[in-house]
């Protein structure tokens, strides 16, 4: 049954859908600007790969807290309330950061800080969007992988833009610069969600169920958890994903500004391959949302990481120039289009709507688990052992990691036939591979720029 109210009389109404997309698109253009130009604003004030990764640190720690803790109140305070909130809270945390390093007050503590409450309130609200897809696309007439699809696609186009206006301004205007425009992209997100999304039943907060207190808090949280647990497909995806991520802010935070630096001409040419790699994903994740359900999910999902993952690494170790990087990330960004759209679907088709917000909370602080220490142990490497033994050590660790989909029987629970739609049924089979929870709202493969530093979807 839709969550959703208020259908016009002719049973369609796109209108939320596209403000969402809208927001989304808005949101993730930033995004790309803060993925270029925090690591960028850190390495130009420090100085130091080492504090770079520590900034980035500071960002992921508490989007894992915020996911621990979120999901259970998501829907009591309502999804539409968490979204302002969540974009209100972080552009106003950016935009603290270059106007207190021109009026000289600006301490590496406070820049860690800034980047942590963004981080904090960063999960909560890319949850909150994201489980409203099914309601809205049911209310739109528009089937569910399309609309997975769509969102992905959205979000890939909005990255590329972004990147290569990140990367332009970074060089012309400074990072500093770059953080003021980030900030400004929150609050029109913000505007965009307040109005575009008022009296839509399933972004208001729900009345229904029982007061909330410590124990139903509790009980909300071990439910969403349970269901997340209980299915081994859903958790070897839990684990892959939050071990790819952790290598990916790896690469966003520390190793492509660093190699950016040192080889390919500075900031303009790190965004440049950004927006390759994200326009090429575009082109992935459209291309999937036409034709890819004729074919099976997981041997996509396996190819896709395969060519996402570990050759951009292993590019940037063995060349100082632009070109074989631009050739690869046009692989790698195809790659990466197909993966969110297959997870999105997966998890759209197995959980219940009233479980939703709880397991996708559930599910994004498993996958960020691994996020905080990516950066701050990539940065500490490359202090140590150099920037190509650190480039080869991470490729190798990510080739590894996504060979698990082939080698592992429960991973072909991604094929399977849902047993009924999402909603229906209280949980998995615990003893069942059947589909699982795209785990998290997270870009599951966000290598060579494509989701980068955590505070912002």
């Amino acid at each position: 049954m839709s969550a959703t109210g208020g259908t016009p009389p002719n049973g369609t109404d796109r209108k939320p859908l596209f403000t969402v997309l809208t927001a989304n698109a808005i949101s993730i253009a930033g995004n790309s600007l803060t993925l270029i130009g925090v690591p960028w604003f850190a390495l130009e004030t420090t100085g130091s790969p080492g504090k770079a990764g520590l900034v980035a640190f500071c960002a992921a720690l508490p989007v894992v807290l915020s996911a621990i803790a979120g999901g259970p109140v998501l829907d009591r305070i309502g999804r539409r309330r968490v979204g302002v909130a969540s974009d209100l809270v972080c552009g106003l945390a950016l935009a603290a950061i270059p106007l207190l390093h021109h009026s000289g007050l600006l301490a590496f503590w406070m820049l860690c800080a800034l980047m942590g409450v963004s981080g904090l309130f960063h999960a909560p609200g890319e949850t909150s969007r994201y489980v409203l897809v099914p309601d809205l696309a049911e209310r739109a007439g528009t089937p569910l992988a399309r609309a997975a699809s769509l969102y992905d696609a959205v979000s890939r186009g909005a990255r590329m833009g972004g990147a290569a206006l990140g990367g332009v301004l970074v060089a012309t205007v400074g990072a500093d610069s770059v953080l003021l425009f980030d900030a400004a992209t929150f609050g029109v997100s913000a505007v965009l969600t307040a109005v575009g999304l008022r009296r839509l039943a399933a972004a208001a907060p729900r009345r229904d169920g029982p007061p909330l207190s410590a124990a139903r808090y509790r009980a909300d949280l071990r439910e969403g958890y349970a269901y997340l647990f209980g299915d081994r497909l859903m958790l070897g995806i839990m684990l892959m994903v939050m071990v790819t991520n952790g290598l990916a802010l790896s690469w966003s935070s520390v190793l492509l500004p660093l190699h950016a630096r040192e080889h390919l001409g500075g900031p303009a040419m790190q965004g440049l391959l950004v927006a390759v790699f994200a326009g090429c994903a575009l082109g992935g994740a459209l291309l999937y949302g036409a034709v890819g359900h004729r074919f099976p999910r997981r041997g996509i999902f396996t190819v896709g990481f395969l060519l996402t993952g570990a050759p951009m690494f292993v590019v940037a170790a063995t060349t100082e120039t632009v070109a074989p990087l631009l050739v690869t990330a046009v692989a790698a960004g195809l790659g990466a289009g197909v993966l969110n759209p297959i997870l999105a679907t997966v998890m759209y088709e197995r959980v219940p709507e009233e479980l939703r917000s709880r397991v996708a909370g559930a599910s994004t602080a498993g996958v960020l688990m691994a996020t905080p220490l990516g950066g701050l142990l990539t940065g500490l490497l490359v202090e140590r052992a150099g920037l190509t033994a650190t480039l080869l050590g991470v490729a190798a660790v990510y080739f590894l990691v996504t060979l698990t989909p082939a080698l592992f029987p429960a991973w072909r629970g991604m094929d399977a036939k849902p047993a009924g739609a999402a909603g229906a049924g209280p949980g998995p089979d615990p003893a069942a591979d059947a589909p699982a929870s795209r785990t998290g709202p997270s870009t599951p493969a966000p290598v060579p720029g494509s989701a980068g530093t955590p505070p912002r979807r």
